[in-house]
């Protein structure tokens, strides 16, 4: 897999979480910012105590936005390395995916946040695991069809 499937794979899987995430937490009441401000509160630590609905806000959001995509192709880098090995469909990768995408929300969910980040535990969690579900599928779909489009144009040229 190049990099740049890798970092497109990441970077259109975030988007789906993302706004998974901030579509239902303004229904459930937590306002459509609260993810990404709530990301934003690990380096701007004032905002651990933001109040709900959470306001918008330029700098928190931009910086929530940026913590979000980074981590979201840093995680597709690790992911592409281990499913290289595991998996070689574009399912194969998509249901690999999902299961990565658990393991990523446990480790948040009861190492990470509670931590460094603890206002996202206001989060609904069960949003938040099925987001992160969504993420890891989307995360292999898009290295699956970027693999299978590499090879296609690869076979076109020889």
């Amino acid at each position: 897999m190049q990099l740049k499937s890798i970092v497109l794979g990441g970077l259109v899987a975030s988007m789906v979480i993302g706004m998974w995430e901030m579509v239902l937490e303004q229904f459930i009441g937590n306002g459509f910012w609260s993810p990404v401000v709530y990301i934003a509160a690990t380096v701007l630590r004032d905002l651990q105590g933001v109040a709900t609905p959470v306001p918008f806000g330029l700098i928190p959001v931009v910086l929530g936005l940026m913590g979000h995509m980074m981590n979201s192709v840093i995680l597709g880098i690790i992911f592409a390395l281990i499913a290289r090995r595991l998996a070689g469909t574009p399912t194969g990768l998509a249901g690999l995916g999902a299961v990565y995408g658990v393991v990523v929300f446990l480790a948040m969910w009861f190492a990470v946040l509670p931590l460094i980040d603890p206002v996202m535990l206001r989060l609904n969690g069960l949003v938040f695991l099925l987001g992160h579900m969504m993420w890891g599928i989307g995360l292999g779909l898009v290295l699956g069809w970027t693999a299978g489009t590499q090879t296609q144009l690869r076979e076109q040229h020889a």
